[in-house]
């Protein structure tokens, strides 16, 4: 999962949720404020990357 976390004018915090990293990065071109791009990986995805034997 992928997030992008706005901070704005007025103290706003806003936080959008993607499933792949490019519709992440193609909201993060058109998102304005100070914005943080984040992938969010958890121990329990069977994902091979974060797997260690």
């Amino acid at each position: 999962m992928w997030v992008i976390t706005v901070y704005s004018m007025g103290n706003n915090i806003s936080m959008f949720e993607f499933n792949t990293e490019k519709e992440a990065r193609e909201a993060l071109k058109t998102v304005r404020g100070c914005k943080i791009l984040s992938e969010v990986i958890y121990f329990n995805d069977e994902s091979p990357s974060i797997m260690t034997v």
